[in-house]
């Protein structure tokens, strides 16, 4: 039987803050399978680059993303060894592969170009 990590009731809030906004939970259920350049952020949910910005820093606050740096673009990817994965995953798992909405972000994903 698989033990799950447990956490103080703070730790927990603080993770389920960063993902109660729709657009910061369907930027991880994106980051589950992909990494993303802040660029294609932008084009995929049709917002301004410091929006986009600041939805990633609340993300990375909490630790639930790993960043990576080329030039001066910024890579994301979901940090899978983050105390708050297993709780994550847990609610990622409950959003259906066939949403509509992360149906029609995946339709706007374009190969990195910000190069």
């Amino acid at each position: 039987m698989e033990t799950l990590s447990t956490q103080s009731a703070a730790d927990v809030t603080a993770c389920l803050k960063a993902v109660s906004d729709p657009t910061r939970l369907m930027m991880m259920k994106l980051l589950e399978t992909n990494e993303y350049c802040v660029c294609q952020f932008v084009e995929m949910f049709g917002m301004s680059q410091p929006a986009i910005s600041q939805h990633l820093r609340k993300l990375k606050q909490v630790g639930l993303l790993n960043e990576n740096r080329r030039g001066q673009w910024r890579f994301y990817s979901m940090n899978i060894d983050s105390a708050h994965a297993d709780l994550l995953l847990d609610i990622l798992s409950h959003i259906n592969d066939s949403d509509a909405q992360l149906q029609s972000l995946r339709a706007k994903e374009k190969p990195v170009d910000c190069f």
